[in-house]
């Protein structure tokens, strides 16, 4: 058996945790070949295919690293035209592949999942730090994100209460608000803004006036995908040649200029971007993304093509990738840590 792993869309912490886990699994249980692809998709599109050998030794030491030593691109589409298409086809029979791990969010499985249909087969993990996989209710690099925020939102915290201010703190989180909420609720912010509950500046301005009067600082957490209620996304760019090309990020620095004249104390925004991303992975997504990679090589070995790893109801298991693709899980109304939020007093800028 000759299987290829990537790692598809953004940089995640845990991917070399999955890359280790996938490889020393498929070498000593099935006694497989496994080719690792560079750059995502892109590397198996090229004319002369990226690859490299994945043995033993060579993903020995690397599970506590963040990144992924493969690479990834979040811009390699095959299936953009019929010529990508029939060069990705081609490469995967040039280098004898039997089968993909793919491991990447919807984007990605989204591709694995129209390969499939043409004959190139996957099995996916699921990846993003913003925790919103259809079917999947953890996935791995989302505690390191939501870690890193808390940290981010603590931080700006003792600033706040030393200058009597608004802090802002921007958390990636399109569409999914996951990462503002669970590091909201952690670090106990005064205000959390999410991408599933339009908000009214005046809503968020009248707690912050509140709040003058007391505690004399607030500290509000807002994901990068919340917008005010009747209005389109505040902030976004195109990145043209993406497989997603919509970009957002700055609707912190919108707030600030929105409350600053409703308000006496001085308004300041951060937004945290890619620091979400980085660094070392924490012993939780490391532990995960371990699981996550044997999983896998358990459905290749058992011939199960076509369907992504999962996490449900604490155990692993696996849905069909076509559950998956272009969709995303998003905050339900009812969902118990929304439900927390605002039993605890917790403003969600509703009214």
């Amino acid at each position: 058996m000759r299987i290829g792993v990537l790692t598809g869309g953004g940089d995640c912490p845990g991917l070399n945790a999955v890359i280790r886990a996938v490889t020393k699994s498929l070498i000593r249980q099935c006694g497989a070949e496994v080719v690792g692809i560079e750059d995502g998709f892109s590397g198996l599109m090229d004319a002369n295919p990226r690859t490299r050998v994945l043995d033993w030794r060579s993903v020995s030491g690397i599970a506590h690293r963040g990144g992924t030593i493969l690479g990834t691109s979040n811009k390699a589409n095959p299936l953009r035209s019929p010529a990508d298409t029939e060069r990705t086809l081609a490469n995967a029979r040039a280098l004898a592949l039997d089968g993909l791990v793919v491991i990447g969010g919807d984007g990605t499985m989204s591709i694995a999942h129209g390969l499939a249909d043409l004959g190139l087969r996957s099995v996916g993990v699921p990846k993003t730090i913003d925790n919103d996989i259809v079917g999947c209710e953890r996935s791995f690099g989302f505690d390191t994100a939501v870690a890193t925020a808390t940290d981010g939102l603590m931080r700006i915290e003792t600033t706040a209460m030393s200058h009597s201010r608004v802090m802002i703190v921007e958390t990636m989180g399109r569409h999914a608000g996951w990462i503002a909420l669970e590091a909201g609720l952690a670090a106990a912010a005064d205000i959390v803004l999410l991408p599933e509950i339009d908000h009214t500046v005046e809503a968020v301005a009248r707690v912050c006036r509140e709040r003058e009067a007391q505690q004399r600082y607030t500290v509000i957490c807002i994901g990068e995908g919340a917008k005010a209620r009747g209005a389109d996304l505040t902030v976004q760019h195109r990145v043209e040649g993406s497989f997603d090309p919509v970009r957002l990020g700055g609707v912190a620095h919108v707030l600030r200029e929105q409350l600053q004249s409703l308000l006496k104390s001085e308004v300041r925004a951060t937004v945290l971007g890619h620091v979400q991303r980085g660094g070392q992975p924490t012993p939780f997504d490391r532990v995960l993304a371990t699981r996550y990679g044997h999983h896998a090589a358990q459905l290749v070995a058992a011939g199960r093509f076509g369907e992504m790893v999962t996490l449900q109801g604490g155990d692993l298991r696996s849905v069909p990738m076509a559950r998956v693709a272009n969709q995303q899980r998003t905050i339900a109304l009812d969902d118990p840590l929304l439900v927390t939020a605002r039993e605890i007093g917790v403003s969600l800028g509703e009214h």
